[in-house]
């Protein structure tokens, strides 16, 4: 048995249990995601970095189940990142299913109660609450958090398979045109003149803004101190507070190796090697779990090289991005132009967006493919990520890589993409698709 539950507690959540029940449901802009967002019987848990707009997403989740016949006190919201219940436990959530069941006394008998849990994870426990729940009858449950291990450490393990889990990433380039008002062709390869230019212009201007949602529209100076909070915050919030980590200045250089190096190959014995040199004492194991920390989190995202080895695997360096492009001009200090770099991570992003598994390739010969993309239904490609192929020893290089690539993967589709049309190679070999990546980025994916 758990304390008792406080008066300001019970107060706190009767409130936010009446003003979701009563309120109007916020509207935001329309999140394109990649297969099925609910399985029967299951938690949807919808997980990302902070600031990426699960919460918006939740409730346009809300509002298609209302487009579907749901009625509206048929979809009680609870954001439990609130001061206020700072002190809430798992075994004081039942009061409010029995607020609930108060005032909505006729829900459930015989229509789905859908509830959404926002930020969950901030309750110790909550895990458990969420299984008594689902197993109580006709609901259905959608919960939200800042950290993968949401779902790969405490979901899956509390509800033994019973959890579905969404991913979401800041804006795409579909939806940050969305954001802006603008229509999003279904045939963008047929573009010309003006309506490309105007495109492309959007583009490079997405790759430097990048695609969190509040970052849209601001000027320079501002989106820079947003963007520098939601790192601050992911690092102390989701993983100094998160797992406790005393080691505070390794994890900051880190941060800023991994954030300022984008597209980079990263070695754990070479930056162990670095922190040393520095005088900062570190382990390499602490390096490992501050990097699998990162991860969770989703600030970075790391990129194994392909190998049936598991060994090779773990000797060669990983490949490191952030979750969004708009953090490298933030962090790079080369003074260099990043759209190459750029370029490679929305790519990577908008692989993981469509629930592939990435890995890069280096062949026997010493060239390097971008990404090996591996889809849910099995199908295998090859992507190198060229902001200019155009000039003729660029394109050799490219075209060379891939294929190399090509022979020791024969099944796999070769695709070639740059930032503009006028990047493109002059001859693509037969077996190659080169476009620009924005083509590849609005080109209709199936559900």
């Amino acid at each position: 048995m758990g304390k008792p539950i406080t008066r300001l507690l019970k107060d706190a959540l009767t409130e936010k249990l009446v003003e979701s029940l009563a309120g109007p449901i916020p509207e935001g802009t329309p999140r394109q995601l990649y297969g099925a967002t609910r399985l029967p019987g299951k938690v949807t848990a919808v997980v990302g970095m902070r600031r990426t707009g699960k919460t918006t997403f939740l409730h346009q989740l809300r509002r298609e189940r209302l487009s579907h016949g749901a009625k509206r006190d048929q979809l009680p919201y609870v954001n439990f990142e609130d001061e206020r219940l700072a002190d809430l436990e798992a075994s004081q959530l039942g009061f409010l299913l029995e607020e609930y069941d108060r005032r909505v006394p006729e829900a459930g008998e015989k229509d789905t109660v859908t509830w959404c849990f926002d930020e969950i994870q901030a309750v110790p426990g909550w895990e458990r609450f969420v299984r008594r729940l689902l197993d109580s009858g006709r609901v259905e449950i959608i919960v939200t958090g800042s950290s993968a291990a949401l779902l790969s450490r405490e979901i899956a393990t509390a509800l033994r398979g019973r959890a579905w889990e969404v991913s979401l990433y800041p804006f795409s380039f579909s939806e940050a045109l969305i954001h802006r008002g603008h229509a999003v062709r279904d045939d963008p390869g047929l573009l010309t003149g003006v309506a490309r230019a105007r495109i492309e212009r959007a583009f490079q201007d997405w790759l430097t803004i990048g695609g969190f949602p509040e970052a849209q529209g601001l000027d320079i100076a501002t989106r820079r101190q947003l963007l520098l909070d939601y790192v601050d915050v992911a690092i102390l919030r989701d993983v100094v507070e998160r797992h406790e980590v005393s080691n505070v200045v390794g994890l900051r250089w880190l941060v800023r190796h991994l954030l300022g190096n984008a597209a980079g190959l990263f070695s754990v014995e070479k930056f162990y090697a670095t922190l040393k040199s520095q005088g900062i004492a570190i382990s390499k194991d602490t390096v490992h779990r501050l990097l699998a920390y990162l991860e969770d989190c989703f600030l970075v995202r790391m990129v194994w090289m392909e190998s049936t080895s598991e060994r090779q695997r773990m000797v060669n360096p990983r490949k490191a991005y952030p979750v969004d492009a708009g953090l490298i001009p933030v962090f790079d200090r080369s003074g260099r132009s990043n759209s190459g770099h750029a370029l490679e991570t929305a790519v990577l992003v908008e692989l993981e967006r469509r629930r592939c598994t990435v890995t890069y390739v280096r062949t026997p010969g010493g060239y390097e493919v971008d990404f090996l993309a591996r889809s849910a239904a099995g199908e295998i490609e090859l992507l190198q990520v060229c902001a200019d192929a155009s000039d003729p020893e660029t394109e050799e290089r490219e075209l060379r890589a891939l294929a190399e690539a090509g022979k020791r993967y024969p099944k796999a589709r070769k695709r070639l993409l740059t930032l503009t049309h006028d990047g493109l190679p002059t001859d693509t070999p037969l077996g190659v698709i080169a476009q620009p990546a924005y083509e590849w980025m609005l080109l209709p994916q199936p559900h």
